[in-house]
Formats: C-alpha cells, structure tokens, sequence
C-alpha cells in the first residue's frame, strides 16, 4: 500500500469533507452545526495555506485525514501562536495517522518560526486528549458551557505545546508554502508516513 504526506490540494476538498462530517452530525467533536459544501472547504484550504500549511495523508490515492496550522488571534502581538487541528477517517482511528500528521505539521510550523501552539477540544474526549498529551500538550484550562450543540451545553479544554523557546522570534513567521519543497521536509512526510499503521482491510 502506497502511503504519503503531503501538502492538501483543491481536489481533496470532498474527501475532506467526508471525513470531517460525521464531526459535526454525530456528535459535537466540532461546534460548526452545518456540514459545509466542497466550495466552502476549498475556500478554507485556500485561506488557511496563504500562511499555514493544511497536510492530508493519502492511501492508495486515498484522503484518510488532515491536519493544519490556523491563525490564532489576529492581533499583531499573536502573531507567532497558531492553533492546530486534525480530523481523521474514522476507519482509519488508533493506526497512528494523527500523530503522524502532527508530528510533521508541527515540524513545519517551527520551521517557520511559531512559537506556541494551541489546541481546543470539546470534551468529554479521552482519545484526542490523550494524542495531544502524548505529543507534549499541557492543559491551559477548561472553558465550561461555551458551546451549546444538540440540546446541551458542552465544555472545552484548551492545550498548550511549546514550539520552541525564543525569547526574541522572528520578525514575521514564514509562509508555509515557502518550506513545503525543502528535502528535510519531504523526508519528513516519508519518515512519518511509514509509521502509520492503516491498511485498506482495517
């Protein structure tokens, strides 16, 4: 089974779309209430990669789950913090892809320059909780009954990973898209692909 990392195309957008639905009908994983359209997701792939990078694993020409850095705040003293997320394809849960995307996400934030960043996750969530734990987050604080999502309120706890300790960072972070053909980078997407775990059979 051919298995990659790599920067998210136009054309992933319905696959994305796939996978990232069943967050928002089945449970309240994500406080959006309407499953967006194939042109919304483009147009967020598009804005987000202006500056950020939006990774997709692949299977056999397959999308099975993404990650990507978003702005955090648009204050200009923010600027260096970037709030992370991933969603993965159900069929595709504990093979390792999640952190496997991360780990590579992460690796191109701080080559950029960012600093923190942030995670937020409704709870309850042992399993998304526990991959943030594992890949070095710490708790900032829960906020209570912030999202209101078939007919009940639902908490949140925010997370924490220091990118990088820097006590002066760079002037402006680096647009993504300027690091994604680096060998290092490429290497990485290889290295971390081949630790995910998935095969088409379960």
């Amino acid at each position: 089974m051919e298995k990659r990392i790599r920067s998210a195309e136009m054309k992933d957008a319905a696959a994305i779309c796939d996978i990232y639905a069943p967050y928002i009908t089945d449970n309240a994983t994500s406080f959006e209430t309407e499953v967006p359209d194939i042109a919304t997701i483009q147009g967020r792939i598009r804005n987000i990669q202006a500056q950020h990078p939006w990774l997709v694993f692949e299977a056999d020409n397959k999308v099975l789950g993404y990650a990507y850095g978003s702005i955090y705040r648009t204050r200009h003293a923010y600027q260096w913090c970037v709030e992370v997320s991933a969603y993965i394809d159900r069929a595709a849960h504990r093979s390792g892809m999640g952190r496997a995307l991360y780990t590579a996400l992460f690796e191109i934030l701080r080559l950029q320059g960012y600093v923190n960043a942030y995670a937020c996750i409704t709870l309850p969530n042992t399993a998304s909780v526990g991959l943030h734990e594992a890949l070095g987050f710490t708790h900032i604080g829960v906020f209570n009954r912030i999202g209101y999502k078939f007919g009940q309120w639902h908490d949140v706890v925010w997370l924490e990973l220091r990118l990088q300790e820097s006590e002066t960072p760079v002037p402006n972070p680096i647009p993504a898209r300027e690091l994604l053909t680096l060998d290092r980078v490429l290497a990485l997407f290889d290295q971390q692909a081949k630790t995910v775990r998935y095969n088409s059979q379960g």
